[in-house]
């Protein structure tokens, strides 16, 4: 169900450490003059206690977090969830749930499927909450962390039902934080562009949307929701690029839709338009034509017009709907920004004060 950007492959090669190959030790390098020293007896002894006291984080945070997270069933697709709180609410992505209003939920515990019914949607951020219909005892609700702590290089737990394997844990690092990425609106997914977003080495599959990514202090710091794919391999997963919506705007989106049952401030930035691409005598892309203008809003209010073609925000490009979008989304509504469009063939500014979506 997972839909996914388009990133560019970079071929690695790796070779197997062969027999009488030269590998590095913690007590020593390696030369051409012999076999490198054996550590002494209490390093290896401060190696094993390192490994081992790793591996309990890791199989205390699999005890801690794993009862929160769920596997939903959504007409013929599955994904994953996390238990909100203990009213029963569960948060996930939008392209889980699809059009669907009721879903199949299985616990961690592997106890009966519990029936849910959706309480709203918000595609534009890839996220929905649904509610149990019953409550049972016992219900966890996960601790969510801060997405201002989250780092790069930290160890990071994905959790979730890829492929359909409930109560699967991978492990990776977070590889950066703050990426923008878009997906595609096909294969089930909702075409939204998303950013701030938390890019981990984790692997993500299809299943694993709508679960958790975990620190070591067992606290979700985000939601896997994108695997990066290589078009020119038929759209194959790239292994170690995955990504997860941000912990923050996870809590903004959920307690809007918990409180009032819908999103009443995206804090998305917009220009109030209806566009499509277009493109030049190459058959290029090469802009966003304006189909139309909300009356009142942002662009109509600087000035635009349907019929103008955008092809810059501030000083990114713009060459496509995906492009326009990414360029708005570290802007915020209120901003005001520099719009440059052409007209009759003539290229043209105008300072807009952006809406919000």
């Amino acid at each position: 169900m997972d839909s996914t950007p388009s990133r560019s492959r970079v071929r690695r090669s790796l070779t197997p450490l062969a027999a009488g190959a030269c590998a590095i030790a913690l007590a020593g390098g390696c030369t051409g003059r012999g076999p490198a020293p054996a550590a002494a007896p209490a390093q290896q002894a401060a190696v094993s206690r390192a490994a081992g006291d790793l591996e309990d984080r890791y199989r205390s945070v699999i005890r801690d977090v794993l009862p929160s997270v769920v596997q939903i069933g959504a007409g013929d697709g599955l994904g994953s969830g996390i238990v909100y709180d203990d009213k029963g609410h569960i948060v996930t992505n939008a392209h889980v749930v699809g059009s669907e209003k009721t879903f199949d939920v299985s616990v961690a515990t592997g106890e009966k499927v519990l029936k849910a019914s959706l309480v709203s949607s918000y595609p534009e951020q890839d996220l929905a909450v649904v509610k149990l219909d019953d409550v049972p005892d016992g219900l966890r609700a996960a601790e969510f962390g801060d997405t201002d702590e989250v780092e790069v290089g930290q160890i990071v737990l994905a959790m979730g039902s890829p492929l359909g394997l409930s109560s699967s844990v991978t492990q990776g690092i977070v590889s950066a934080v703050g990426r923008t990425v878009s997906e595609s609106s096909s294969g089930g997914g909702t075409g939204a562009t998303l950013a701030d977003m938390v890019q981990t080495s984790a692997a993500i599959n299809p299943g694993n949307s709508g679960g958790a990514l975990v620190n070591l202090d067992s606290e979700v710091i985000g939601i896997p929701t994108l695997a990066a794919t290589d078009p020119q391999l038929g759209d194959s997963a790239a292994p170690g690029i995955g990504f997860a919506i941000p912990v923050s705007m996870v809590r903004t989106v959920a307690d809007q839709i918990i409180e009032s049952g819908k999103v009443t401030d995206s804090g998305r930035a917009a220009l109030d338009i209806t566009g499509r691409t277009v493109v030049d005598d190459d058959y290029r892309p090469a802009g966003v034509a304006i189909v139309s203008a909300r009356k009142g809003g942002a662009a109509e209010e600087a000035g635009l017009r349907s019929g103008d073609i955008i092809t810059r925000i501030g000083g990114t490009r713009v060459t496509t709907i995906t492009s326009l979008s990414e360029a708005l989304a570290d802007d915020e509504p209120g901003q005001k920004v520099t719009v440059t469009y052409t007209r009759q063939g003539a290229s043209k500014t105008a300072g807009v004060t952006l809406g919000e979506i």
